[in-house]
């Protein structure tokens, strides 16, 4: 590695546990490009000096993982439109010497579904949104550019969904799971941002019956890649799309900004991603 060769990295507290170098360097040998992409350790306390040296340091930006989320977003100079609106921010590069971010999970999102799911915006209509964390604020955000609506945020605690539903306006509705039953034949898109279903987690397990045979479930657990809500989605002979692509999608936008070249998600990345994953 020389002095001049571009340098990204994800910084998180602990960060060991993130797939993004895997696709990063996936993508620089395919395009045949100098540059890398690590791991970068960061403790709470030395967030701040972190970003205040980012412009400075060897790095050309870097991707943002818990904890640290909120004090990138307070961090950079100026915030692209997906971040500003939704709150968050993932992926950050430098501009003159200042720091610029944005939120790629809107993207990711609606890119994976575009793939996986052709033409499941056609007739935007009504959707249910499972969670209201930072994912459920990209994916609803997302899901209100394709012009769906309303869309139901669907929480356990319900002020928590309240909240969260007064940030988009009355286009979004709060609702506790209690009121779940009755809203799933009404979702043209359902969405679970939760961490139902994911390995080590107690499954989500929703009655899909009622779903229009039109409707499209997504689930963005990647581990396992097969959830118990996707299982029960094909078996209902619904499209359900899984969690992975959305991980592959999000990171095109950085590698754009910190290498040059804007890369492609292929099923040979798809392939080095879940080979590192079951390697654990």
């Amino acid at each position: 590695m020389t002095a001049t060769m571009p340098v990204a990295c994800v910084i998180g507290w602990p960060v060991k546990h993130s797939r993004s170098p895997v696709i990063h360097r996936f993508w620089l040998k395919e395009l045949g490009l100098a540059g890398d992409y690590v791991l970068q350790p960061v403790e709470p306390d030395d967030i701040a000096g972190f970003f205040r040296d980012l412009p400075k340091s060897r790095y050309v930006g870097c991707n943002v993982t818990v904890p640290h989320k909120e004090a990138a977003f307070a961090a950079v100079a100026r915030r692209e439109a997906a971040a500003e609106e939704t709150g968050a921010l993932n992926t950050i590069w430098i501009e003159d010497g200042r720091l610029v971010g944005t939120n790629t999970d809107p993207l990711g999102f609606l890119a994976n579904l575009d793939a996986e799911a052709p033409g499941w915006d056609a007739k935007p209509g009504p959707a249910v949104v499972l969670g209201a964390g930072g994912a459920a604020r990209a994916i609803v955000w997302a899901l209100l550019a394709r012009g769906f609506a309303p869309i139901t945020v669907v929480n356990r605690t319900p002020q928590r969904a309240t909240a969260f539903a007064a940030r988009f306006g009355n286009r979004v509705i709060p609702a506790g799971f209690d009121k779940l039953p009755a809203l799933v034949g009404t979702a043209t898109v359902l969405v679970n941002t939760t961490t139902l279903g994911m390995h080590g987690q107690p499954p989500l397990r929703i009655d899909l019956s009622p779903l229009a045979d039109t409707a499209v479930v997504n689930d963005l657990i990647y581990v396992p890649m097969e959830t118990p809500l996707l299982t029960a989605a094909r078996a209902r002979g619904l499209r359900a799309v899984g969690g992975l692509g959305m991980l592959l999608h999000q990171a095109v936008t950085g590698f754009e900004h910190w290498f040059g070249q804007r890369p492609r998600v292929t099923p040979a990345l798809r392939a080095e991603v879940l080979k590192s994953i079951e390697a654990g």
